[in-house]
């Protein structure tokens, strides 16, 4: 899902959104596609080193897989991962201590960016809410990802518990902006990703909506007793 600089700007309102995510000269940044000068198959200890950002994960961190993925929030296919693959591998691999998963944000376009700054904000204190947020963002995609985001993005926010003033708050953190455009550009320059949703299966790179069956030919190799 694309959503041009005039659709974004279509309203006083939103207007004041563009302005407190990104400020005039960062505003063009995020419009732009994520364009990598090759194909990388970047080592699990290159992937694994500290970023900009805390990382937001699921599952033990002793597990012997570990799932990365580079999702936008505006993006289709990433919620349709998240509604039909994810649960399963959830239940199957995160939850047993076979898989660690990892989220990291690649958005696409400002709104998806407000989109993971919310659920950052939300999550600040409890990764469980995090994603608790991330789930309900994809869920209602099609309510908050138009023309004018703010009215629905304020209600989704509402029943996270926010109120006007710290939903305002938190799209005007330019130091949280920041982070996930570092997330995003270093992504870019170092991994590859020129997509989403990318996937990093112990450092095999997998790209698009694929299924639990596609992941588990990478993952089960991993799985064997020695």
């Amino acid at each position: 899902m694309h959503i041009t600089r005039r659709q974004f700007c279509g309203s006083t309102a939103l207007v004041t959104l563009a302005a407190a995510l990104l400020g005039a000269s960062s505003f063009t940044g995020f419009m732009q596609e994520a364009v990598a000068a090759d194909e990388k198959n970047p080592s699990v200890a290159d992937l694994m080193k500290p970023g900009a950002l805390s990382e937001m994960s699921m599952g033990s961190d002793k597990a012997p897989v570990t799932v990365i993925e580079y999702a936008s929030m505006t993006c289709p296919h990433c919620a349709h991962f998240e509604a039909t693959t994810f649960p399963e591998l959830k239940k199957q691999y995160i939850d047993t201590g076979k898989v660690r998963y990892i989220l990291r944000e690649f958005p696409l376009d400002p709104i998806a960016a407000a989109g993971f700054m919310l659920a950052r904000c939300s999550g600040k204190d409890d990764k469980g809410k995090y994603f608790a947020m991330v789930e309900t963002l994809f869920r209602q995609q099609r309510e908050w990802a138009v023309e004018k985001p703010l009215q629905p993005l304020l209600a989704i926010a509402k029943q996270a518990g926010f109120t006007e003033q710290t939903f305002n708050a938190c799209l005007a953190n330019q130091k949280l902006l920041d982070g996930i455009e570092a997330v995003r550009q270093r992504a870019i320059d170092q991994y590859g990703v020129n997509s989403t949703p990318t996937f990093f299966i112990n450092g095999k790179k997998q790209t698009g909506d694929i299924s639990l069956a596609d992941m588990e030919k990478v993952i089960k190799p991993y799985l064997k007793e020695g």
